[in-house]
């Protein structure tokens, strides 16, 4: 009994460790939120490309945190305003930081 005893202890420890491993700090994602960003990075890029106005921009999306950035390079600030406006709009957006810059 005690060899069970102690391997289900051990069992216990790795599974406990391994879950905080998932965990997420203030500097760093957990396996969920990184799944989710990915997913809002997706449908931004996606909302910003099938804007006729903004196809050809070069305009590149990150998210972290549910807080997405755009930066790169449009040719007017109404350009730039509308593709704030589109990530603004996508499901799960929490805030939009606005890195684009005019050529």
């Amino acid at each position: 009994m005690t060899l069970l005893k102690r391997c289900s202890a051990f069992f216990m420890a790795a599974l406990l460790l391994s879950a905080l491993g998932c965990a997420a700090t203030s500097t760093r994602e957990s396996t969920g939120e990184y799944l989710d960003d990915a997913a809002i990075t997706t449908r931004v890029k996606t909302a910003i490309f099938n804007e006729p106005t903004l196809k050809v921009l070069q305009i590149n999306v990150e998210t972290y945190k549910n807080v997405v950035q755009l930066s790169g390079f449009v040719n007017t600030g109404a350009e730039m305003n509308k593709a704030v406006e589109i990530a603004r709009g996508v499901k799960g957006v929490a805030s939009v930081k606005n890195d684009l810059r005019l050529k």
